[in-house]
């Protein structure tokens, strides 16, 4: 692969998981509006159901790329692989939409949510054979420091509330190293195939667990939103993966931050205050910093789906 489209393979990537920072930031708004107690602004949906709703409803709406690719797009040779990783992903959102129901402040949410590229990296070189070069570690560390400051730990402590985005971390980690695994034998159309049809039945699973709720009205026309977003954040995130390695791609997610903050600001009216902001500055810059140095990096980092 040559110099040029070695470029444009990377920023693709990282083009395309920033799309999707801002598609799961503007679902997160929406998780936030339903599952919020009234005296919170919200609707008082329970977290469980709004999230099998939610993909339920992603689905539907992916019924046409479902029909077009059919049982063809189901061929694997990885089925187990498929399994585990819509499970981890899957057991991820539920932690993620516990703590923004429990009404954590979501820049605390995001930012430990944010910590899922270190884990990231530190599997990127014994499960995917990538080799992590030392501006990936600066970029994840800087984005890391920001992270830490914007949730607040050195003043207020990891509380139970926190616990909820520190194990989304960690399983979406997992998940991201699986999807990275899968686009090197598997088509993205296939990798998000496998996705749409087995949430629905797992999040049917826990939501049932957790006694089933059915939406009102109101609530159903937000979870539409929700629906035909959250679709659109997972083949960007798919085709993020397929495009360069993960190693590179993953902490252009600490952007959603930054989508999260202004989209929680300009609806909800809340705002970061103090010194969260230079977390926040912290959080750009390591990424900014990511891609300078994914200019110069070797051709053999983008693995071809």
């Amino acid at each position: 692969m040559n110099q040029t489209n070695f470029r444009t393979h990377v920023l693709k990537g990282a083009l395309y998981m920033v799309l999707a920072g801002i598609c799961f930031a503007a679902a997160n708004a929406i998780t936030y509006h339903v599952t919020a107690r009234s005296d919170w602004g919200g609707l008082g949906f329970k977290a469980q159901s709004d999230t099998f709703w939610q993909y339920a409803i992603a689905t539907v709406f992916s019924a046409p790329f479902i029909l077009r690719h059919g049982l063809v797009g189901l061929k694997t040779a990885r089925p187990v692989l498929h399994i585990v990783r819509v499970i981890v992903s899957a057991l991820g959102v539920q932690a993620f939409v516990l703590a923004v129901a429990a009404q954590t402040p979501i820049w605390q949410i995001i930012s430990l949510v944010m910590t899922s590229p270190i884990f990231v990296l530190i599997g990127a070189a014994p499960f995917l054979g990538e080799k992590v070069s030392p501006p990936r570690w600066i970029a994840a560390g800087i984005g890391l420091a920001g992270a830490t400051i914007v949730s607040g730990l050195w003043t207020s402590g990891l509380t139970w509330s926190m616990v909820y985005p520190v194990a989304a971390a960690i399983l979406w980690a997992g998940s991201s190293l699986m999807t990275k695994v899968l686009t090197r034998t598997e088509s993205a159309p296939s990798i998000t195939l496998w996705l749409l049809l087995l949430l629905t039945p797992i999040n049917a699973g826990l939501s049932a667990q957790a006694g089933f709720e059915l939406p009102s009205t109101q609530i159903l026309a937000w979870l539409l939103g929700g629906g035909i977003i959250m679709m659109a954040a997972q083949f960007l995130l798919t085709w993020s993966y397929a495009a360069a390695d993960a190693a590179f791609v993953q902490p252009f997610d600490d952007l959603k931050l930054i989508s999260n903050i202004l989209i929680y600001g300009v609806f909800f009216g809340y705002w970061p205050e103090g010194n969260i902001w230079g977390g926040v500055a912290m959080i750009l810059c390591g990424t900014l910093y990511l891609l300078w140095s994914g200019r110069t990096a070797p051709q053999q980092a983008v693995t071809a789906a």
